[in-house]
Formats: structure tokens, sequence, C-alpha cells
């Protein structure tokens, strides 16, 4: 409904629209509605309105009312000198004007985050770290503090609204990324736009992403700055026209990407994305790497259409643009490499493992030592050595991925089921020690494989005599 009023509004002044030739398609002036808003608000909220100033809305006369008005009898309305308005403005309101944007951004994963509600990750926060201490007036039976200030500012949350119209302080504020809103729309525009100027050049900073990919488990703006497009961004940041409203890579800047380059920003070839799964050709959130197009089929996304080769050769088609062909294409075999190292040698027998394991450990979930561990393998070390890959970061390829991957399968996982083992094999319980049995099989079929004998001493002699010449050789050198 909110949408059908705005479209109205902007229908009745479309016969002032006025289009300058180096300027904004906007209407003809601020409206009567807007005028009134901005008559108290440029003093009640100098900074605000200063912001709104400097924004492209504001060269296009498109102001307070137009975005925030709404009608009597939704969720989150209510009366303000006369007017019906709401606080949230929600991506519905949005694609009054930025139709094409809003289905896009609709079709990605980043407007279903607010999905992960519920999920293994949210257990964590909500019971394993936190409690029900947080009371609000919508939750009388309590939140856990460290879900709201923690993982529903990036996924968003359900937001709630009071019976005085007010939001509740449990659900409010909140712009993560895929935040369910009053008008059942998921998403918040302004997770990557910041309010109320709106501002390219800020939504193209890769600081921008980092509010959420950052940290243990998603470390990409880490790993970006560390990469050598990172380095270059740095150097060159300031010669990138990043406020420029046509920012083609190629055309108008070639010295560094940011992420939005890469993922969403517009080639000579393809226009800009709201969709950022389009360019990427493997989905490194699960234990196992899927291909894109199968997790937007599990979310009953648009892009269970759309093969992973596709979505490869867009993200190439960016590459091109600084890059040779054969280091693209080298590069992208380097990337595969990891993934199929991190799937054969410890992501697919580390599931095995576990699935065996399950009858000998205590319930619930996170009560056992090794639920962390393994937890921490993939959730965190495998992400790590995945992403890094992705966006050639080899600290976090390695350092941070693949060698702490390794450290802590062969040092804490391992003894952690050999100990459930022993234990098992001991019991009372005639289940308890088939399941023993079955997982020591299943850990002495895995130990003694050509990716895990070293770990028994029983490395190749020809191998071992490689690695200690190589050693040798290495000390000779330094």
């Amino acid at each position: 409904m909110k949408q059908t009023v705005i479209l109205t509004l902007l229908a009745v002044a479309s016969a002032t629209l006025s289009v300058q030739a180096q300027g904004p398609q906007g209407l003809a002036a601020v409206s009567e509605d807007s005028a009134a808003c901005l008559k108290c608000h440029k003093d009640l909220d100098p900074g605000i309105y200063q912001q709104w100033g400097e924004s492209r809305h504001f060269r296009a006369n498109v102001a307070c009312y137009e975005c925030h008005r709404s009608a009597k009898g939704e969720p989150d309305a209510f009366e303000h000198f006369g007017k019906f308005i709401a606080t949230i403005v929600s991506p519905k309101d949005c694609a009054a004007c930025h139709k094409r944007e809003v289905d896009e951004f609709a079709s990605s994963h980043h407007s279903k985050g607010g999905r992960i509600l519920g999920s293994l990750d949210n257990r964590l926060a909500e019971v394993v770290e936190g409690n029900k201490g947080f009371k609000t007036e919508g939750f009388p039976e309590g939140n856990a503090a460290s879900a709201v200030s923690g993982c529903w500012q990036c996924h968003g949350s359900v937001i709630k609204v009071l019976d005085d119209g007010k939001l509740d302080p449990a659900t409010w504020p909140n712009t993560g990324i895929g935040r369910i809103n009053p008008d059942g729309s998921e998403g918040s525009c302004s997770a990557c736009h910041v309010r109320h100027s709106f501002s390219a050049e800020q939504a193209r900073h890769p600081d921008n992403c980092g509010k959420c990919h950052m940290g243990p488990d998603h470390p990409q703006k880490e790993i970006y700055y560390e990469s050598k497009h990172g380095i270059a961004f740095s150097a060159y940041k300031d010669k990138l026209n990043m406020g420029r409203p046509k920012w083609v890579v190629g055309e108008d800047y070639f010295l560094a990407p940011t992420c939005a380059t890469c993922h969403m920003s517009a080639t000579k070839d393809q226009p800009v994305t709201h969709d950022i799964g389009m360019r990427i050709s493997w989905n490194n959130r699960p234990a196992i790497s899927v291909r894109p197009e199968v997790a937007d089929a599990k979310m009953g996304l648009p892009g269970k259409d759309v093969p992973w080769q596709k979505r490869r050769d867009n993200m190439i088609n960016v590459c091109l643009n600084c890059h040779k062909t054969q280091w693209v294409e080298n590069f992208y075999k380097q990337y595969d490499a990891v993934i199929d190292l991190y799937h054969d040698k410890f992501a697919k027998p580390g599931l095995e493992l576990m699935a065996l394991a399950k009858p000998l450990l205590k319930q619930p979930e996170f009560s056992n030592k090794v639920d962390f561990v393994w937890y921490e393998i993939w959730h965190h070390e495998g992400r790590r050595a995945r992403h890094g890959a992705s966006m050639m970061g080899p600290d976090y390829t390695h350092w941070h991925g693949t060698y702490e991957i390794a450290r802590n399968f062969y040092s804490e996982f391992i003894p952690e089921l050999q100990e459930l083992i022993a234990h098992g094999k001991t019991d009372k319980d005639p289940a308890k020690v088939k399941a023993a049995d079955a997982l020591d099989a299943k850990l002495s079929e895995l130990l003694n494989s050509e990716n895990h004998r070293w770990y028994l001493n029983k490395l190749d002699p020809a191998e071992e005599e490689r690695r200690k010449k190589a050693a040798e050789e290495f000390k000779g050198r330094y």
C-alpha cells in the first residue's frame, strides 16, 4: 500500500519532471509536504539535513515525505503533524523509484540474510553465548543481547512494531542486510547506502562491506587489504573517481578495484547489478562449498537457473579489464585447487567422522569439545582458506586457513575422536560399543590413506627422502 501511495504521488508530479542534461531526473521542485518537514528538521536534525543536501536526492527534489510517507493502518505508520509517516524506509519504498535495483537485490542472498534466525549460528549466540536477559515490551520472555547486538545487526532482525506505533528496542535500530520489515519486504538498502546522503563513493568503498564481511569466519575485508588489489586501492584511492555517477572499470578508473568493482559495478559489457551472487562461482558458506545455483535453488531464488559457469564468465569479464586471459584462467585453477584440497583432505572426511561419532556424543550439540573443534575447522578456518584463495590473500589461505585447519584437525579433532572411541569401547551399552568400533575403523582407514598417513609416520620413503633433501638445500642457502 505504501508503494502505491508513493507511486501515485510521483505520477501526479510526473507532468513537471525536470530532466537536465547533466543532472538527475526528479521532481520539478520540493513538494509542499517535504518542505514542511524540512522547515523543522533543518534545525532539529542539522546533520541529517546536511547529509540530504549533499545527496542526489536533493538535486532531484526528492525529500523527506517522498521516502517516509505512509498510510493510515500500515503496521509502522504513525501520525505526525496531520500526516502519516513511517520511520523505516524499506526496499519496497525505494522501489517506487529504484525498481530494477530492488528487484535484483530481492533476488540475492543479501536480502535473505535475516533467515539465519534459528540457525546453528544463532543457537550459539542465543543459547550457548547468551541468555533471555534482554526483556522488552515486544519480547517479555526475553532475548539474548549477544544476538541482538551481534548477529541481527549484520543479518537483520524481524522489526516488531509495538501497540503505540513505536519500534521495539530489541529490533530497532537495525540496518541488517536481510532485515524483515513491517511491510513484509526483506532487506535494508541503508545497510550499504548510508542515510541520508546515499553517497555512491561511500557505497563503493571497501570499508563499506567491512561492517559484516570481516572477522574469523568471513574476513573478506582483511583479505582484500592484504591482496594486491587492496594494496593498490590504498595507494591510489584518491585517483579512482569513486564519486562519479558513471563508474565503469577500464574507462573511468583502472588503477585498482574495490569490492563493488568485482561484484556489482558496471564494466564495458555488463551493467551494475545488485545481485552479488551473479559473479561468484562457489558458495563457500557451508562446510562443503556448493555451486551458487544450488544455494539459490534451496532459497527459491531465480538464480537457480543461472549456472556457475555463466557467473564465472561474468567475473572473468571484470578481471579482463586489467589482466590477460592466461592470468585469469590460471588464477581460477589455483582457486579451484584449494577448494578441492579442503574438500578431499578435511571437509568430507570430517563430516563423515562427525556423523559416526554422533551416537557417542553428549546432547545437546556444543556440549562436547569436539563440537567446537569441528565447527571452527569448517566454519572459521575452512572458510578463511577458501575466501583467502578466492581473493588472493596468501596469509589467509595458508596461516589463517590451511595451517590452522591442519593443526586443529590433527592436534584437536583426531585426539577427541580417539578419546570417544576409547570410552565407547568400554561402555556397557552394546550400541555404543558398535558405534565406537565403526568410528575406529573409519578413522584408521582415513589415517592410513595417502592424505594422512604422514601422521602415522608412514610417509612414502621416496617422498621422505625428497623432504630431507629439500631441508638440507634450504639450510645450505640460509
